[in-house]
């Protein structure tokens, strides 16, 4: 090898060890402030999913950013600090799906001082009785998306909950289907009050009580009905307390699947996030609530999806809801169970 051919690989490792090195050196870096920040703690976490939830949460919050460390970045995520309704917060917008939501929790928990975590975006609706628009705030979550596929004459696992026989979805009639049937296990659930390695098996998550015992005073807020002065909802937004939710890993955009989803699980609202936030809290000891805007019918409307013509709305109205909440809670005991 050349000597000039030596010198250009020897910049070239250079190039990669300075830039490897560097990552751990911004992640001190960062950790550093966070340590300054917990001592300022505890804080209440808030977690969102993607920007317009975000954008209109910043919009009708009076977010006070902390003078000395307004943010910290840490993993790709930007974790933003301040007060909100005089409430010291964390806030952080994990990103779509159960991986991001579970692995920002489980980063609110490991490096910040908080004691309680506030999640809140946008869901389809899968409850005929609600409409677009209205939030709201379940008494607990499923985890959907933990299926075993099994073929058509296959028996579903005796610990499996629910069935779906693909079969019957047909047309024009009912008949074999290579795509067979699925069958729905429930979650494996690791705690600190459980023995270590050992499971519990669970299907519904529950929120913390009190906290939605609190929440239920918010019943009868005015929500927003127009996205702007030609685009206005048919019936007025309401509040609702103490249904159910379901979360998994599909954006759920079809009817009937969405009246499956109803019938057996007996859900009202379906997104992708909220059941992992819900479960890594639970699993770590914290009070947890979630509060979900309607954006869609999730498949049951006539035409194409509303999620972008509504989600804006759906995303205004969860926020304003979230802010009351906070509003709420006392300044010295909110984070009690």
């Amino acid at each position: 090898m050349s000597t000039k051919h030596c010198l250009l690989l020897l910049a070239f490792v250079s190039i990669i060890v300075l830039t490897v090195s560097a990552f751990p050196l911004e992640r001190e870096k960062s950790l550093a402030i966070i340590r300054e920040i917990n001592r300022r703690g505890p804080y209440l976490a808030l977690i969102t999913v993607f920007p317009t939830e975000e954008y209109a949460f910043f919009s009708s919050a009076p977010f006070i950013n902390d003078s000395k460390f307004p943010y910290v970045d840490l993993s790709g995520r930007r974790f933003r600090v301040g007060m909100v309704e005089d409430k010291k917060v964390i806030y952080v917008r994990c990103g779509v799906g159960m991986v991001n939501a579970a692995s920002a929790t489980q980063q609110m928990v490991d490096l910040f001082n908080i004691k309680g975590m506030i999640h809140f975006g946008i869901s389809g609706n899968t409850n005929s009785s609600l409409c677009i628009g209205d939030v709201t705030i379940p008494k607990e979550f499923a985890n959907t998306g933990l299926w075993d596929w099994l073929k058509s004459n296959e028996t579903i696992p005796e610990n499996d909950v629910a069935e779906l026989n693909i079969e019957n979805y047909n047309v024009p009639n009912r008949g074999y289907n290579s795509l067979g049937r699925i069958g729905y296990r429930a979650e494996q659930f690791y705690s600190e009050g459980g023995e270590p390695n050992s499971a519990q098996l669970m299907l519904w998550f529950q929120v913390t009580n009190n906290w939605l015992q609190l929440a239920t005073t918010l019943q009868g807020m005015k929500l927003e009905r127009c996205v702007n002065a030609s685009v206005c909802l048919d019936t007025d937004p309401k509040v609702v307390i103490g249904l159910r939710g379901s979360t998994a890993n599909t954006f759920v955009d079809n009817a009937s699947y969405r009246n499956f989803l109803f019938l057996n699980f007996g859900v009202s609202s379906a997104d992708m996030e909220s059941s992992a936030v819900l479960m890594t809290s639970l699993s770590n000891g914290y009070p947890v609530i979630i509060f979900r805007g309607l954006s869609d019918l999730a498949g049951g409307q006539n035409g194409h999806n509303t999620v972008r013509l509504f989600g804006s709305l759906a995303a205004s109205n969860v926020a304003k809801v979230v802010l009351q909440f906070i509003k709420l809670l006392p300044n010295e005991a909110h984070f009690q169970f």
